[in-house]
């Protein structure tokens, strides 16, 4: 990895929380999952900037890696990543959650805008990939299939059910990405549903399991290079914070559904130009 990469990612992302700051404060009064997208801007910029093989310009590629982004709320990390790479125009995330956008609340599968599956119920993802997965092994392909997943969404049983099936069949060309940033819709994972140690669980499931800052470009771009031992898929335990980059949202459950105000929009674009 050089430094410039490494500063290529960050432009991308804080390009991408700008992004993210214009698409809630126009949606108006069409909340926004503001918290949770934020939380994925580093990991999805860092996926979509330097490791996924991937051709802008042929999006339907066969052999393309594949990303399944499986907590559909957090859309606001994904558009804005297909955006920086030329997929989707400004103009067009202007549009988010509007009426007759492309851009909803959660993603539907729009393969000329990079957007590769339907989801929006937790826990389908990691078995949409897990049958991804089996399908390239079947026809002898080497591409990738790339899963985002959230802490909270680790409390669905289909979950734990293709995490038990990943290994058996020697998935090694898988590889799931779980955003840990300790909360869902209505609280803290612990107070909802505490699933205490999910690297141990990861692990007890024959998963090869690396955890990581996931705001930490060099961090995630290290883990997300490593390749897969054989036979056996891997997951990045991303440790991330709920609304990451602004503090009015670091960390406030309040930011999982909340309408953005141009006071706070304002506030917002400071901090975002006093980072750089």
């Amino acid at each position: 990895m050089t430094i410039e990469l490494e500063n290529k990612i960050k432009k991308m992302a804080t390009n991408m929380r700008k992004n993210i700051l214009d698409m809630s404060l126009e949606a108006g009064a069409q909340s926004s999952h503001f918290g949770g997208g934020l939380s994925i801007v580093d990991i999805t910029a860092t996926l979509y900037g330097a490791i996924m093989k991937y051709d802008p310009k042929n999006p339907g590629w066969e052999d393309r890696d594949r990303f399944i982004l499986s907590k559909g709320h957090g859309v606001l990390g994904y558009y804005t990543a297909l955006s920086e790479i030329g997929l989707i125009s400004k103009k067009e995330l202007l549009t988010f959650e509007k009426s007759k956008s492309f851009l909803l609340g959660h993603p539907v599968m729009n393969l000329k805008k990079g957007i590769e599956f339907t989801n929006g119920s937790l826990g389908m993802g990691l078995s949409v990939g897990v049958g991804i997965a089996i399908a390239a092994k079947k026809k002898s392909k080497n591409h990738k299939i790339f899963i985002l997943i959230g802490d909270g969404e680790c409390n669905e049983g289909s979950i734990w059910e293709a995490a038990m099936s990943a290994p058996h069949f020697n998935l090694d060309n898988i590889v799931a990405i779980l955003d840990k940033n300790n909360f869902q819709q209505t609280g803290s994972n612990i107070e909802i549903l505490d699933t205490a140690s999910l690297s141990k669980k990861w692990l007890s499931f024959g998963w090869e399991v690396i955890e990581v800052d996931g705001h930490n470009i060099s961090e995630l771009i290290k883990a997300l290079s490593t390749k897969n031992p054989k036979n056996k898929p891997k997951i990045i335990i991303a440790n991330t914070i709920k609304g990451k980059g602004f503090s009015f949202a670091e960390n406030s459950n309040e930011w999982h559904h909340k309408i953005l105000t141009k006071s706070q929009y304002d506030k917002a674009i400071e901090e975002l130009h006093s980072n750089k």
